[in-house]
């Protein structure tokens, strides 16, 4: 995450800040304050802390990450170089504005379904913005939610283009539980009840019931109990699930509810750094 903050910092300035470069002196002192414009869950808060005590900026953290914010809330105080607050400020303004709004969306979502079934874990995917999939995730943690796989070696996850290149649902199954240490869950993802079964009695830890209605998946549910598979597996429901429908599903006996809208459709909450005094 930090190699990618300085990435960003670097795309941003170019070779130089050629505007504060030429209106401000090397030497000039401000304080200012970042402020939110929106109403929700702050997160980034550490990140924004860090990136400006590391450039020598004196900040004062007003808000933790987690914390509800309202509009006009002052979620840090700032005080040093001129140039230096101005050089981070689209940075830091970006970085918390996105993770506050995708924890915003986390904390809602969590609070509705946790209303009907406090059980049921909702959880992120990975349809997320390139390279900033740690940041999201992150953001997702804050919110309440739970992180899915960081990366690719967090646990096997057999999707469809797997199982064509396969061959075969269960030779994708067989292949994976020959081929992985046991100290890795195997998930895998299927389009039919029938499938559902067959996979929890050949030994998947997670199903995944993609692209299921809430009736399906009641049906699903009822089918694994009736055979005495449904406490034997974790049934995760996805595809298509977002803030509108996912009530439809609450209610269920399932265990996880994984939606990539949390990162590829929350709206970035709205912050602004204004500068208040000018010192010398």
């Amino acid at each position: 995450m930090s190699n990618i903050i300085n990435y960003i910092l670097e795309e941003d300035e170019g070779f130089s800040d050629i505007t504060s470069n030429a209106l401000i002196d090397e030497d000039h002192i401000v304080s200012g304050k970042i402020i939110s414009k929106d109403e929700g869950i702050a997160a980034g808060m550490d990140i924004v802390y860090d990136l400006f005590d590391k450039k020598g900026i004196e900040i004062t953290k007003l808000v933790e990450d987690g914390t509800l914010i309202n509009k006009g809330d002052v979620l840090f105080e700032l005080l040093g170089n001129t140039r230096d607050i101005l050089l981070l400020e689209r940075t830091a303004l970006n970085i918390s504005m996105r993770m506050s709004g995708v924890a915003t969306s986390t904390y809602n979502i969590n609070k509705k379904v946790h209303n009907i079934n406090p059980n049921i874990r909702i959880a992120g995917t990975r349809k997320t913005s390139p390279a900033f999939a740690k940041f999201d995730k992150e953001a997702i943690l804050i919110g309440g939610g739970d992180t899915h796989r960081f990366a690719l070696d967090d646990m096997v996850l057999i999707k469809d283009n797997h199982i064509a290149a396969v061959g075969s649902l269960e030779e994708a199954l067989k292949r994976a539980i020959k081929n992985t240490s046991f100290t890795k869950k195997i998930e895998i993802e299927v389009e039919n009840i029938d499938d559902a079964v067959l996979m929890a009695q050949m030994g998947a830890d997670i199903v995944m019931l993609d692209n299921f209605t809430p009736e399906n998946v009641s049906k699903c549910i009822n089918k694994l109990t009736e055979l005495n598979l449904r406490d034997k597996i974790l049934i995760e429901v996805s595809g298509g699930i977002n803030e509108n429908n996912i009530l439809d599903y609450a209610g269920l006996d399932i265990d996880i509810i994984s939606l990539g809208a949390l990162t590829h459709s929350s709206r970035s909450l709205d912050f602004s750094l204004r500068i208040d005094k000018v010192k010398f």
